[in-house]
């Protein structure tokens, strides 16, 4: 069974960072794809990144690009999300997510993905 883990939110001052990190165990392919996603108080989900195993390939939101960085470190079978320069409207429950069954190039949409981490807070302060 896939789980995955987060860990490293917390409280931040604007122009901050932080890293996040998404532990995944069970999965039975090595091709896979790892989302990152947030949901801020009041609005609804809102996809930040994606990076595909296959390829490498790392996809970006524009509210975060430039500014977020994800990483995969394979041996310890997590992916990193590094937020530089956070401002108070990157406050959110931010989730990764999972899907072994995608083949495309490009992100899946948030109902693509078959497994969710529980989330982790990160509070930006101005």
């Amino acid at each position: 069974e896939v789980q995955l883990v987060e860990s490293g939110g917390g409280l931040v001052q604007a122009g901050g960072s932080l890293r996040l990190s998404c532990a995944a165990s069970g999965f039975t392919s090595d091709d896979y794809v790892i989302g990152w996603f947030r949901r801020a108080p009041g609005k609804e989900r809102e996809g930040v990144s994606c990076i595909i195993s296959s390829s490498g390939s790392t996809v970006y939101a524009d509210s975060v690009k430039g500014r977020f960085t994800v990483s995969s470190d394979n041996a310890k079978n997590t992916v990193h999300l590094h937020l530089n320069s956070l401002k108070p409207e990157d406050t959110a429950v931010y989730y990764c997510a999972a899907t072994i069954t995608w083949s495309a190039s490009w992100c899946p949409q948030g109902f693509e993905y078959e497994y969710w981490g529980q989330g982790t807070q990160v509070t930006v302060s101005s």
